[in-house]
């Protein structure tokens, strides 16, 4: 089974995102965003991005 991204209001009324593994954890969470077409453009960020982002260590 595919990941999927979960869209929902939390408890304050954010729009928030969380990306969940074929087996339901999750493996991200967005930020609150005001409104849903904001949360939208940041799980469309995180799809742009995440396949060619570089993996840096660092320390702390």
């Amino acid at each position: 089974m595919a990941g999927k991204f979960e869209l929902y209001t939390d408890k304050d009324g954010d729009w928030r995102f969380r990306l969940k593994a074929g087996n339901g954890e999750v493996i991200a969470t967005g930020q609150g965003y005001a409104s849903k077409s904001s949360a939208l453009n940041g799980i469309d960020s995180v799809r742009r991005n995440a396949a060619d982002a570089e993996v840096v260590e660092t320390e702390g």
